[in-house]
């Protein structure tokens, strides 16, 4: 008890954001679990994982000069998803030698992605190229998906007319 007076006087701002197990005997007698609830002051909104802040970019370049025909792209705002996408597309391409990303740490939403090329095209035309090959992918899969899910909506339709005609 005498510990949180102190922290009290010392630091009320610290003191509120804690949480306190006072485990001694006698405290414990007249209220088993002394806690404080910690208000989230340290918690990031949601929609700063996917925004953009202003002057911030989306794909950051940088040339690699230890390495020949070699740069490094710092993704901001995206993750593994993204990161996993390109990177397989990548080392799909003829040109491009080395393919890999990492995340810098979890709770921030960046990847960096270093791309290797032989030479005969930049690292920079071989993402772009893996991304437009993405979107594309992703689109006739998108087609295909709509195109299936209205055949079963349909297929869910005309099951509902014959067990309603068959009295079912």
């Amino acid at each position: 008890m005498e510990n949180q007076q102190t922290l009290k006087q010392l630091d009320p701002e610290r003191e509120r954001s804690m949480t306190f197990f006072d485990s001694s005997a006698a405290s414990y007698r007249h209220n088993p679990c002394i806690t404080k609830v910690r208000p989230h002051l340290d918690v990031v909104a949601r929609f700063e994982s996917f925004v953009l802040l202003p002057g911030e970019k989306k794909v950051e370049i940088e040339v690699d000069t230890r390495i020949p025909s070699t740069a490094i792209f710092t993704f901001n705002k995206e993750d593994h998803t993204l990161a996993n996408m390109i990177r397989s597309r990548l080392i799909n391409s003829s040109h491009v030698l080395f393919s890999g990303y990492k995340v810098p740490h979890p709770l921030v939403p960046k990847f960096i992605l270093r791309v290797q090329t032989d030479g005969q095209i930049s690292p920079k035309e071989a993402v772009i190229t893996a991304c437009h090959e993405l979107v594309k992918d992703l689109g006739s899969l998108s087609r295909e998906f709509t195109k299936e899910y209205e055949l079963r909506k349909m297929v869910g339709a005309g099951a509902q007319q014959q067990n309603a005609q068959n009295g079912v």
